[in-house]
């Protein structure tokens, strides 16, 4: 099945082409990549293969590409040795090639910084003896406890972390940070009321629940130079439940963004599973949409861009046809958000934003599952 051609080719490329600045950092075109899990980096050091991987896409023409989520130097901040870390000399000697080759090819780049919090499976490397810890030891809504409650020194260590991570991204050459703050992992637990319970200061209203993500983003700010970017990536939805909603209102939206924006986020990446999808109802604005009208921030949208298929259905051995883009072209335009994120069209197409960029939309390719298990 071939996509359908937008209504002019050099629409698509006139308006994706278009350079666009986050802070300091001018990015070449409106295409992001996605961050997408891989485990391919043992020991959690990037190797080679993970170099040409990024700079294959970059080389395609993707603007800024998003790295996969590296998980910060906190012994609890993951469960695989074979996700890549942000954190220790062979792991960033990695990284630092990763940006060369990425810059080499006409890129920018920013790691994902990650720490899973309560999704993490106990007695698993890359520390098997540390424990799973969040906002209130709950993995879920409704749950029992099943980690630790974080003390305020342990939330102290997270945030120290992250601060140490970003500074290490722009001491080897990378061109911002994103911080994960989506999907129910650690930063995302503390603002979702179903796992966080906490009745200090970091616990409660939402303005509260916001204070955790709001500190880290801030001691980032104060590590990094004043025009080294800092995008927050965010969600609704959590893998652990996808129907969850962190804001039923514009105006709960905003009491939560308001606070990341005033500690230092210059752009927000509103993860959706579908982002053709309105947010709230009376408005066609999506999550991004909204992002960009409540905070002034720069946004990034993402969300089965380019396919016509949930991508969690991906993760089942499922494939998805394509998906023609006038309508987030039209949105575009419209300048409803500033950027695009590509996910699995660009895991399975590497010259996907060559391919649209040149019109070329009868030589895109339908996502296969297949594609999970390369670093093609």
């Amino acid at each position: 099945m071939t996509a359908t051609v937008p209504e002019s080719a050099s629409r698509a490329a006139e308006i994706l082409s278009r350079p666009t600045p986050i802070n300091g950092l001018t990015v070449p075109n409106r295409i992001v990549m996605a961050p997408m899990t891989r485990n391919f980096s043992p020991r959690g050091v990037p190797g080679e293969d993970v170099v040409s991987y990024y700079a294959r896409r970059a080389a395609a023409g993707v603007g800024l590409i998003v790295t996969e989520g590296t998980y910060v130097g906190h012994d609890s901040a993951g469960d695989s040795d074979r996700v890549p870390r942000f954190n220790g000399e062979e792991q960033l000697a990695g990284w630092a090639k990763v940006a060369e080759g990425v810059h080499a090819a006409g890129g920018t780049i920013v790691p994902q910084l990650w720490h899973i919090g309560m999704v993490r499976k106990q007695g698993q490397p890359p520390f098997a003896d540390a424990p799973a810890v969040g906002p209130s030891g709950l993995a879920n809504a409704g749950a029992e406890p099943t980690g630790e409650a974080m003390t305020q020194r342990d939330v102290d260590d997270v945030i120290g972390a992250f601060a140490e991570a970003a500074a290490a991204a722009e001491r080897i050459g990378f061109d911002g940070v994103e911080i994960h703050g989506a999907h129910g992992y650690l930063v995302d637990q503390f603002l979702w009321a179903g796992t966080n319970r906490r009745t200090d200061a970091y616990g409660g209203d939402p303005v509260a629940r916001t204070k955790f993500a709001a500190e880290i983003v801030a001691a980032v700010r104060e590590t990094v130079s004043p025009e080294f970017p800092i995008i927050f990536r965010y969600s609704q939805w959590k893998q652990q439940d996808y129907t969850a909603r962190l804001a039923e209102t514009p105006e709960e939206l905003e009491a939560i963004l308001a606070p990341l924006a005033a500690a230092g986020v210059d752009a927000f990446h509103a993860s959706t599973r579908r982002y053709w999808l309105p947010e709230f109802e009376g408005s066609d604005l999506n999550l991004a949409g909204w992002t960009k009208k409540l905070t002034g921030r720069t946004a990034i949208t993402v969300g089965s861009v380019g396919l016509d298929g949930d991508f969690l259905n991906s993760f089942v051995g499922e494939g998805s046809p394509l998906k023609g883009i006038d309508d987030l072209l039209d949105s575009l335009e419209r300048d409803e958000y500033d950027f695009v994120a590509i996910g699995r069209a660009l895991l399975q197409d590497p010259e996907w934003a060559a391919k649209v960029l040149g019109g070329r939309f009868d030589e895109l390719k339908p996502y296969e599952a297949a594609a999970l298990r390369s670093l093609s």
